[in-house]
């Protein structure tokens, strides 16, 4: 009954301090309910630490797009103008200017928004490894300490 008892103690621990991590933890050598309070503690903290060494965040994602934009912009401006050749040559060079600035912007914002989708989307995913490396660090402590950890 004690034992029991001590088990309920652990999985109910376990289930409100590392929510997703663990659903059951069993110590496997007699361990106390403090001792395993303890240890989850321990193994909590080593792996919330070990996450937050390793995680980045990416950023500069919607400058980075929106500088790759205004290029391919300006890029695509002067390429048209050459296919028009006779009659881009008749117009004069402010408006020339004035055209492949225009088509920079337009572009421009839509690498900043392809650059922001982006960098969301590496931020997702970042947040799903992070949360899979904190739960494998969590287990594995826990199973060196002589806990058997089901998921």
């Amino acid at each position: 009954m004690n034992r029991f008892t001590l088990l309920g103690v652990c999985c109910a621990m376990t289930v409100l301090s590392a929510p997703g991590w663990a659903q059951s933890v069993v110590p496997m050598k007699g361990q106390s309910s403090q001792q395993t309070q303890a240890d989850m503690s321990e193994c909590q903290s080593i792996a919330n630490s070990q996450a937050a060494s390793t995680s980045s965040t990416p950023s500069g994602g919607r400058v980075k797009g929106a500088a790759v934009g205004a290029a391919a912009g300006a890029t695509a401006a002067q390429v048209r103008g050459n296919q028009h050749e006779e009659i881009y040559d008749r117009v004069g060079d402010d408006a020339k200017q004035n055209y492949r600035q225009n088509r920079a912007k337009e572009t421009a914002a839509a690498g900043a928004m392809v650059g922001g989708a982006r960098q969301r989307q590496e931020r997702r995913a970042d947040a799903r490894n992070t949360q899979a490396n904190t739960a494998s660090a969590y287990s594995s402590c826990l199973q060196g300490k002589g806990y058997q950890v089901n998921p």
